[in-house]
């Protein structure tokens, strides 16, 4: 044999040799993808048993009906609070038979499409199904079904039954519906100054001249003499516009438009309060009240009928007033007041008493507390509750005995301070008992007496204990059940791993969660990738065990990935100083989950800290593009969907509460569109062509100033998505994810055209 073919045969060996050695060492195959397939909500909720209890209660706490995935399927038990007995509700496999001989219909007795299933006197089961009311008789085996009577949203009937209130060309009108005669009760109503109606939030508008979507809404006095409702200005306001090009039948796109108010816009839809005096024929408009329509105004009306009463949130969100209206004067009496030099909560604890007092939640102590005030003096009574923690819910009232049940986070030293747990007090402050000792995260359902509570209490890594307490003493009666994860054991799964690091104050404590592959070992390193969605109006890392099962971050990490999520200063749920971080600096919200990952890195051995990734949706997408162009050199990869990358370009209400109003100059220097020059690493930006909740406008902006700057970069628009794509469930988007970190921050060659599979 001559040389040259020696040569020839011994290249040729080295790259069949070379090319096995690639595949053996390939580590994206249709496996991988399965496996990061099999987590995605829509599968991964039938491998777990047992999850979770919530009660559909029944006669008030003699028992109550849940449903639960099983290794039979779904199904519906019953629980007999008096014997403290949970067994299967009902024959599923009959009440499948039942249901196809009644409608023809295949139906899988496995996963009856049942709702709001309940059971009377231990005979009669009763759901929801097809928009028809069931009836099923266990006794006789009868089964009826009754349509539901849609009600006409377009009317409303008086307490007393005698009048009925509609709109007619913008105006509204009574009928009195004993002698037919009809009464016209406003009369300066036309197009776009619109009586008895509102704007939805994502009403659409169809074409150049497309009408807007009919809407009624008036609150009726007790009385039925007088009538609250609103008028619709939108003679100033501006829209937004989207084209919809996704249409089969069409050859041009569709023109959308829809009002929006953005921070700092005048040309927004108002609402003008008005009150109407039946028997007097009068209108009186409440022109000192108009608000936006992204604020609006709820009040309501005195048991007497003479006064209503609510809340008035300034535009800007930094004051609020508890007001109450004479209806007859009109004299306006402000109750309670509070302001900020950030911005107050809009959505505050308030439960008014019979006796002439209220309850109110409020920050002021910078923490967020439950007060006792007077309704007639707006003064405060007493602190119900007091302390370095926060109220999350007042979860039941017992005014007989003067006792409320309340749930709050971090009040227990040494616990995540998110940790959710029920507590009774006594109205004046006295007597604050813990109901849930247990180390977790409680979820309570009560029961509409307020005898029992069915308590889920969980953690990220400790499996979910449903149990029937006591309310009163908060003592287990019933362990009903506990989340089986067996068959998720079997396929090596590890539980997320909570972690606490050190903040950008240098003094904080912030917590987050890391997930780990199946696959997982620790003498490997793996790339880490960042799952954020910074709030302020919200905390993401996942609490409970159901919470840290469906979401993205576990299928990520099946792909070969450790993925983090941080809650950082700025977010929920912790005090008001805490909150305030983000104020008109939400742009700085990653800020934390660098030193979180940092720090993290230098604690544990298997994480590449030079390949950080980051993804987000929504405002979660505002913050991977930040995070892209405020820290380069630390994140090298970043997905962006449905981001509203610039906030003023974004719904007014978001950002005028956590960025300021009026707008300043923050907004400029935050946005991602005037920081486009800083991109360094890999980025995809995506976005639904037709999203109404953020308008692709701000991503289409980004990559004309990232193109304008040079910066190379990946886009992907959906043409038929509006905000909701790439979600747990699972999509086309979610690989479209999956493969961009595959291929940029793994180094790896993902499987093209590869569509995921979803389990039967």
């Amino acid at each position: 044999m001559n040389s040259q073919r020696r040569f020839t045969i011994t290249i040729l060996l080295s790259w069949f040799v070379l090319g096995i050695s690639q595949q053996l060492t390939a580590q994206i195959t249709e496996a991988t993808y399965q496996r990061a397939a099999y987590f995605l909500t829509g599968n991964l909720e039938k491998q777990i048993y047992h999850l979770e209890v919530i009660p559909n209660w029944i006669e008030g706490s003699k028992g109550f009906v849940h449903s639960t995935f099983t290794p039979d399927g779904k199904r519906f038990f019953k629980t007999n609070t008096l014997t403290f007995e949970t067994g299967v509700a009902f024959d599923h496999e009959l009440l499948a038979k039942l249901l196809q001989e009644k409608t023809g219909e295949s139906i899988n007795q496995s996963y009856l499409p049942i709702e709001r299933v309940s059971i009377a006197n231990g005979k009669t089961v009763t759901f929801l199904w097809r928009n028809q009311n069931w009836t099923w008789n266990l006794d006789s085996g009868s089964l009826n079904a009754i349509p539901i009577t849609e009600r006409n949203e377009m009317e409303s009937f008086s307490p007393d039954r005698k009048w009925k209130a509609f709109s007619r060309n913008y105006n509204l009108f009574i009928k009195n519906l004993t002698t037919g005669e009809e009464t016209q009760l406003s009369l300066d109503g036309k197009k776009d100054f619109e009586y008895a109606s509102f704007w939805g939030w994502s009403d659409m508008i169809y074409g150049e001249n497309g009408e807007r979507p009919a809407h009624f809404m008036v609150t009726w006095s007790p009385d039925s003499k007088k009538i609250f409702t609103q008028i619709v200005d939108l003679r100033i306001a501006e829209k937004m516009y989207l084209l919809d090009w996704s249409k089969d039948e069409k050859f041009r796109p569709e023109l959308l438009s829809y009002y929006r108010g953005s921070p700092g816009d005048s040309t927004v839809v108002k609402y003008i309060p008005v009150i109407f005096d039946l028997e007097k024929k009068k209108e009186k408009k409440l022109p000192e009240l108009t608000s936006p329509h992204f604020i609006g105004i709820n009040l309501r009306w005195s048991d007497d009928s003479k006064k209503l009463s609510g809340f008035h949130i300034l535009r800007g969100y930094k004051e609020y007033h508890l007001l109450e209206i004479d209806v007859e004067s009109l004299e306006t009496r402000k109750i309670f007041s509070e302001s900020s030099p950030t911005h107050v909560n809009r959505d505050n604890v308030f439960r008014r008493l019979k006796n002439g007092h209220f309850i109110l939640g409020s920050e002021k102590s910078g923490w967020n507390q439950l007060y006792l005030m007077d309704w007639n003096t707006g003064k405060e009574i007493n602190a119900i509750t007091s302390g370095e923690y926060v109220v999350n819910k007042l979860s039941h009232l017992d005014e007989e005995n003067g006792v409320i049940y309340f749930e709050a986070s971090g009040k227990e030293s040494g616990r995540n301070p998110y940790f959710n747990h029920l507590y009774r007090v006594n109205l004046d402050g006295s007597d604050l008992q813990l109901l849930t000792p247990e180390n977790a995260y409680h979820e309570i359902y009560i029961s509409s007496d307020g005898k029992l509570a069915v308590d889920n209490y969980s953690t990220v890594n400790q499996p979910t204990q449903s149990i029937l307490i006591d309310l009163k003493t908060g003592n287990h009666l019933q362990k009903i059940s506990e989340a089986d994860i067996s068959k998720l054991k079997s396929r090596g799964y590890k539980s997320p791993v909570p972690f606490m690091a050190t903040a950008k104050d240098g003094k904080t404590e912030i917590h987050g969660v890391y997930f780990l592959p199946t696959t997982f070992s620790s003498k490997k390193k793996y790339p880490i990738i960042d799952y954020t969605y910074s709030g302020p109006h919200t905390s993401t890392s996942p609490k409970t065990f159901k919470a840290g099962l469906f979401g993205h971050q576990q299928p990520m990490a099946e792909l070969g990935f450790i993925v983090a999520t941080v809650d950082g200063m700025g977010g929920f749920g912790r005090s008001k100083a805490f909150s305030d971080a983000s104020y008109r600096n939400l742009g700085d919200g990653t800020t934390d989950h660098v030193l979180a990952i940092t720090q993290l890195a230098s604690k544990v051995q298997f994480i590449d800290i030079t390949k950080v990734g980051i993804f987000g949706h929504s405002a979660g997408g505002y913050d991977a593009g930040r995070a892209m162009l405020l820290h380069p050199d630390f994140y090298k990869v970043g997905v962006a969907s449905a981001g509203d990358h610039d906030f003023r370009m974004e719904k007014a209400w978001w950002p005028e509460m956590y960025m300021g109003y009026p707008v300043g100059d923050y907004y400029h220097e935050q946005s991602n569109i005037t920081n486009a020059a800083n991109l360094k690493g890999h980025l995809l930006l995506a976005h639904g062509g037709i999203d109404e909740n953020v308008n692709p406008s701000a991503t289409f902006k980004l990559a004309e100033n990232l193109i304008k700057a040079g910066k190379d970069f990946d886009l992907f628009i959906w043409p038929s998505r509006n905000h909701s794509f790439g979600r747990p469930p699972g999509d086309y988007f979610t690989k479209k994810r999956w493969d961009y970190f595959i291929e940029h921050l793994m180094g790896e060659k993902p499987i093209r055209h590869y569509q995921l599979q979803m389990i039967d």
